[in-house]
């Protein structure tokens, strides 16, 4: 290792390298092209910046005067490439490095600027640095080394266009390499194009995937996931925090919500400019920021100090995105925590996506209000103010304060204060609830009734209930089964509203558009026929009327008759014979015989005599083959083709020239 790196290294405090940096400094691999996989929050932007400075410094220790490019990183998004290119200022400071970044996003005129003064290293995303070749603002000649970072991601984004062309531009000559966390069979492709004889390079942690990060999955109520996710917010209680939604609407969304509870929230989506996805982070930097609410655009390279909590508070997609997503906290050693909100349609989704990703997670309810309260009492008494000695400048106001007040008056008052400087939590259903479904309640004793008309006369149970609420003096939980057959209607009353009923109804028995009700000695015998409608992929019933269709207008398909004569599976089963095409020969023409040399044919029209149009190119005054020609023929000697019509206007325009002194118009 060069002795510059090193110190920047002892510089930032690291004391060990991690799995995968201390695997690209293996002096075998030195200027070797590498296939590097390693999880999320490993150090590769680190361990690439050490595996490449053999190649760009040689024997020296620091660089000479910036000229062309020596060095190119590319990363799949603005924030990435940003974050790679200030953690290689560092590393490369003290060998007097100069970088450049060519983003999507910003001014390209500064960067055009920027690559002309000169740069030893250029960190790019594909789009833009593919526009900085083609308008040869950059210069890669002197290219030695090329770096892909996250490169099934720039694959997935649609970027392999881009980066095939990027890397047909660079010289031959050069060391490559790619790092992922994945290596699906696109990377490797790509390796075998780009790559010469690189090594496959594989570290995993110790302890197993994400060791550092502690999963919760938090079932919650479908109305209760932003309650959830400000509990889970609250309980916590995290220096930088990030949630995800899938979409921009729901990152809008809780945005607005989280700020109206008083966080201090900052979004990051696709939509917004770069200027202000780049002051989002800066704010979450430099504390100005609690909370970021972000789309995947987030879910992969950033990196953000005391990230100590990733809440889904929508599941990803697939299990990558929630490794990436969930990498963002517990990283280089630190502890974090992964927290899922899931709702009970969810379930099955996020125990599927654990299972994909290999992970194990803790499975509960999501913080009560309670428990929030009781983690904020911990906070408060364990907060060090307890035990600081109090200053002297303050003596004065305390002596006063516990002169003038009680020691439960005082300590009311600073429960009320640390209280109003916290958001309050909210309360969510009961874990129980969510999780197991209600029971659903015995009917109890009951009579049924038939009331006359079905499926014939349109009958349905929306219709059926506030009719028989209003004419039986009955409500909703009076009613029972509904169950609607062809002619009749049948239902369910409780045996206790029954007396009830008929009065309302009276002696005719009759309700609404006279439908006569009829109470029945027992439970009616339901026929086993569809009840209206037709499976999704079937056949719509037959509604028309003929002596073989039944009550519901099905008509049965006749069997067809199958032969009852055994099959000879070792007779040869006789020859096919093509059949005839039908001919043109008119009635009375021989056949062709055997010995003939052409066979015959039908006569063409004499194109001449017919004005130059034959039938087949004729055309009503409707547009419609047959009958005389739309429109006159054209006259003799010229055409409607387009390759004459370009001559004539060639001609037409060197008639004009020669006009105008042999200037052209």
């Amino acid at each position: 290792m060069k002795q510059a790196l090193r110190d920047a290294l002892d510089a930032r405090g690291y004391e060990t390298l991690t799995p995968v940096q201390e695997a690209v400094l293996n002096p075998d691999y030195q200027g070797a092209d590498l296939l590097v996989s390693a999880q999320t929050g490993s150090g590769k932007t680190v361990g690439f910046g050490l595996s490449i400075a053999p190649t760009l410094l040689g024997e020296d220790e620091a660089f000479d005067a910036a000229a062309a490019p020596l060095a190119l990183v590319i990363a799949p998004t603005r924030e990435l490439a940003l974050q790679v290119k200030r953690e290689l200022a560092w590393l490369y400071a003290k060998a007097g490095a100069h970088l450049a970044s060519c983003v999507g996003g910003m001014d390209m005129r500064d960067e055009r600027r920027a690559l002309a003064r000169g740069a030893h290293i250029v960190v790019a995303t594909p789009g833009r640095l593919r526009d900085h070749i083609t308008r040869g603002s950059i210069d890669l000649t002197q290219l030695r080394a090329v770096v892909l970072d996250e490169a099934d991601e720039m694959l997935d984004l649609g970027f392999r266009e881009d980066l095939e062309f990027i890397l047909g531009e660079a010289p031959e000559e050069r060391q490559t390499l790619l790092f992922s966390a994945t290596v699906p069979k696109s990377i490797t492709h790509l390796a075998k194009n780009y790559q010469r004889d690189a090594i496959r390079v594989i570290t995993k942690s110790e302890e197993g995937q994400h060791a550092d990060i502690e999963y919760r999955a938090m079932l919650v109520a479908d109305r209760d996931v932003e309650n959830a996710v400000i509990n889970t917010l609250r309980f916590y209680e995290a220096p930088n925090a990030i949630v995800f939604g899938n979409t921009r609407a729901t990152v809008n969304r809780l945005t607005t919500r989280l700020s109206n509870r008083g966080f201090q929230v900052v979004a990051l989506s696709g939509e917004l400019s770069q200027a202000e996805r780049t002051h989002a982070l800066q704010a979450m930097r430099d504390g100005r920021a609690q909370v970021c609410v972000a789309t995947d655009v987030a879910a992969r390279g950033i990196d953000l100090p005391n990230l100590d909590l990733v809440v889904h508070a929508e599941l990803p997609n697939n299990h990558e995105t929630l490794l990436h997503r969930s990498g963002r906290t517990g990283r280089a050693g630190r502890k974090g925590v992964s927290a899922l909100i899931v709702t009970r349609k969810s379930r099955s989704k996020a125990e599927r996506t654990l299972r994909f990703a290999k992970l194990t997670a803790e499975w509960s309810g999501a913080p009560s209000a309670d428990d929030v309260k009781a983690r904020d009492e911990e906070r408060m008494l364990a907060d060090p103010v307890w035990t600081d000695a109090t200053p002297e400048t303050d003596q004065p106001t305390v002596q006063k304060l516990t002169e003038s007040f009680s020691p439960e008056q005082l300590a009311a008052a600073y429960l009320h204060l640390y209280r109003s400087s916290h958001t309050a939590p909210e309360e969510l259903l009961d874990t129980e609830t969510v999780t197991q479904p209600k029971p659903r309640k015995d009917f109890g004793p009951s009579v049924w009734f038939s009331i006359s008309g079905g499926r014939a006369a349109n009958a349905e149970p929306r219709r059926l209930l506030p009719m028989l609420c209003k004419a039986g003096d009955l409500t909703k939980d009076d009613i029972g089964a509904i169950r609607i057959q062809q002619t009749q209607s049948y239902v369910q009353i409780l045996e206790t509203s029954v007396a009830r009923f008929l009065a309302s109804v009276g002696e005719n028995m009759t309700v609404e558009d006279g439908a006569v009700v009829t109470q029945l000695a027992e439970a009616p015998v339901l026929d086993s026929k569809p009840q209206g409608g037709f499976k999704k992929g079937g056949k719509p019933p037959h509604r028309g009327k003929g002596r073989d269709r039944d009550d519901t207008g099905y008509k049965p398909k006749p069997a067809k008759p199958r032969s009852s004569a055994p099959i000879d599976w070792n007779d040869d089963p006789a020859p096919r014979v093509k059949k005839p095409k039908p001919s043109d020969r008119p009635a009375g023409k021989p056949a062709d015989k055997p010995g003939d040399k052409k066979p015959w044919k039908k006569p063409e029209p004499d194109r001449k005599a017919d004005g130059g149009h034959g039938p087949a190119k004729r055309r009503t005054e409707t547009g419609k083959p047959g009958g005389k020609p739309k429109g006159p023929p054209p006259p003799k000697g010229k055409s409607n083709s387009k390759k004459n019509k370009a001559r004539a206007a060639a001609k037409a325009q060197t008639k004009k020239t020669e006009k105008r002194g042999g200037r052209k118009a």
